[in-house]
Formats: C-alpha cells, structure tokens, sequence
C-alpha cells in the first residue's frame, strides 16, 4: 500500500482528515517513500511513535544541517545551516544549543513569564465584555510573539510588523498562497533582526540579542547574520507554535465541555492539562533530516543523501501509545507526547511555551464561565503548522 495523498501540498490537510490518514497509514506502511511532483526529490516519510522517536535522536545516522522542514529540503537545502542551531549538527550543534539555554535561564524566563501571566490576565479579562469575538486576532496572536519580543528587547512599534511576517513565514491564510512570500518574509525577519544586533553589539543591553551577539562560540564570537539566525528561529518557534496551540486550546474546549468544566472547577490538574493539550494540538506536524549513510527502519532500507521527514502529528496520535488518542483527557497519565521533539534537538523554548499556555489556562479559569463557538474556525495552509487563523467564540464571563 502507498499512501495517495500529496504531503508537499499545504493544503492536504485542509481537504483531508489528518488524524484519519495517519490512522491508516500507521496500521499499513507506517515507514514509506514519498514520490514528489515536479521533479523534485522524493522522501520517506515515517508516521509511528517509536520509529519518530527513534529519527529525533538518532543524530549519528541524521543530519539537520541541509535543513529540518520539507519544503527547505526539498529545494535542496538551508543556508542556514550550520549556523541557526536548529539545522546544525554536533559537535557545533552542542556548543550553540548551550549559549541558547542561557536565553531560557531561571533568571530570564521568571521576568518574562510574570508578564505572560499579566498580559493573558488583562487580553482574557477584556474579551469577556465583547460577546462574539475572534480569539485567534484578539487573544492569541497578542500572548506569544509579545512574549518574544520581551525576550529580545524589541521595539513596541516594530512588533505588529514582525507578527505579520512570521504569520507568512511557515503557512498562508489563503490556499493560494505564494511560496515566495514566506520566502521574502523570512528573509525580511532576519534582515531586521541583523540591524538589531549590530545596534546591540555597538550598545548592549539586558536583553537576549545582547546576550547573543556579546557571546563566542567556539572561541569567535557569531558574525551578525549567525546572531539574527538565532534569533530569527526564536521569533519562528516562540510565535507560530503557541499561538497554534492557544488557538486550538479553546477550540478543544468547546468540542468537549466536561473537560472545560473540570479544570475550571478545579478537578483536573492544571499541569497535566497543559502536557495533553500540548499533544492534542500538535502545531508542528513534522521534522525533516537528511541521511548519513544507509541504515534500515521500520523494515525498509534508507540511502545516504535521503531525505527523511518524520511526523509528530501521526506519533502524538498513536493508539499503541496514547489509548483514544482523538479524545481529549486532560488528566492523560503517562503523556509522552514529542510535541517539542526530543533528544539533542529538544525545543529550548519548551519551558517558556509551557509557561504561555499555562498562563492561558489560568486567566481562562479566572475570567470565563463557558466558551461557545459562534462561527466557523478556518485553518491555516501549511504542510508543517497545523492550525487556524480564526476562531470566533463567545466568552461568558464568570460571576464573582
């Protein structure tokens, strides 16, 4: 069995049931080959649990340096690559996953996570006075990128632009959508973030470009390019993957109400719910690598200079690991989910995405009673970022 439907296409999963096709093809080709159209190289394409987790840590056999989305590879690479850390490979990989960490240090998230927890209280606080509102544009894309941008010191008014950049960076609103604006807007992204940090290496400051563009790595410090590169995966991930994840939150809550009351009534654990709504929502739907060398896995053989894509959105539903996993138990225990991957390439900002939806959560129980969908959600276009550009929903506030 070959699997038909076309995963270089944004919009296959806006036609197609997802969580239906990586049913079927877990239980009848959970490792297969890929054929891409118009000449472009093929991939394989690994969709169970053990086998994904297995390609996140197997950095020996696999490499991120040519690039770790589908799309970058398969127009033959990212030039990028060894000097973001998500497409560099060890021994450079460590050391700059090592000067990141410090961005992610006690000192720094506790600051920045007290403004999370500020700034969701007082966008949910207003919302509950709107009655019919999109919570996509009014509440989530605020919470995310505005925490970011604290992390960076950015200018207030350079954000709204910012925002609209990494909206076309990774996916399009409109099926149409052009290849060469995400292209131009990630370019535009790091052009800018270039022009900070030569600004902040001039004039540093207590903030986390500073911090970056005033380090070594190696024994040199990071040209500009290397300092917004960094940087530029930070804005990427720290936005799109929570704001993603904020969405499909209050979309899960009005699909399951039960759920919504226990954790507002206090029944479910406020933790455990954030890890399965990490997992039910699963913004990042696959991680791409490119052989090393031939090895097998899943019973077929990989050639070196193969392009592999491996899919946490197919592993975080995997029944052999997650019993019912389409039905949202927000006191799943044990939830191992590879939300933010796992092994050398764990997402340095998990802390900090944990904190934004714990925060979420938490000025939800404060402020709202029931959540009602009053429309129809539209998704996103995008063959890496599963999601939606819009939800509206109405907040009814709780009493006193």
């Amino acid at each position: 069995m070959t699997p038909s439907l076309d995963l270089t296409d944004p919009a296959t999963f806006v036609r197609n049931d997802p969580y239906e096709f990586w049913h079927r093809v877990r239980g009848e080709s959970p490792v297969y080959w890929h054929p891409s159209p118009g000449g472009q190289p093929g991939f394989w394409v690994v969709a169970g649990y053990d086998d994904v987790l297995s390609c996140h840590g197997n950095w020996k056999q696999l490499s991120s340096a040519r690039g770790n989305v589908l799309d970058v590879l398969l127009r033959g690479g990212d030039s990028a690559g060894g000097k973001m850390l998500a497409v560099t490979d060890r021994p450079r990989h460590q050391h700059l996953r090592n000067l990141m960490l410090r961005a992610f240090s006690p000192r720094v998230l506790g600051a920045v996570a007290k403004r999370v927890e500020e700034r969701a209280a007082d966008l949910v606080g207003q919302v509950t006075e709107l009655g019919s509102f999109d919570f996509a544009s009014e509440v989530a894309e605020h919470i995310p990128m505005n925490t970011i941008c604290d992390l960076l010191s950015i200018p207030g008014r350079d954000r709204k632009q910012l925002l609209l950049w990494s909206k076309a960076a990774l996916a399009s609103e409109d099926p149409e959508g052009a290849e060469l604006d995400a292209v131009e807007a990630r370019n535009e992204i790091v052009l800018y973030l270039m022009e900070l940090a030569f600004e902040r290496r001039s004039n540093p400051g207590d903030d986390v470009i500073s911090m970056i563009a005033g380090a070594e790595v190696d024994g040199r410090p990071l040209t500009p390019e290397e300092v917004a590169l960094n940087c530029y995966s930070l804005v990427l991930g720290g936005d799109e993957s929570s704001r993603m994840t904020a969405i499909s939150t209050v979309l899960a809550f009005t699909r399951y109400p039960d759920q919504w009351r226990g954790l507002r009534e206090g029944t479910i654990d406020l933790d455990t719910a954030v890890e399965e709504l990490l997992r039910w929502s699963t913004p990042s739907m696959h991680f791409g690598r490119t052989a090393l060398c031939d090895f097998s896995l899943g019973g077929q053989q990989l050639r070196a200079g193969d392009i592999v894509t491996f899919w946490t959105t197919s592993a975080n539903n995997d029944e052999t690991v997650f019993a019912d996993p389409r039905t949202l138990d927000l006191s799943r225990r044990p939830n191992k989910h590879l939300t933010f991957g796992h092994g050398p390439h764990f997402c340095v900002g998990a802390a900090l995405g944990r904190a934004e939806l714990r925060a979420l959560l938490r000025s939800l129980v404060m402020s709202v009673e029931e959540i009602e969908l009053d429309g129809v959600p539209e998704r996103i276009y995008s063959n890496f970022l599963y999601g939606y550009s819009s939800l509206p929903v109405v907040f009814h506030p709780r009493s006193a």
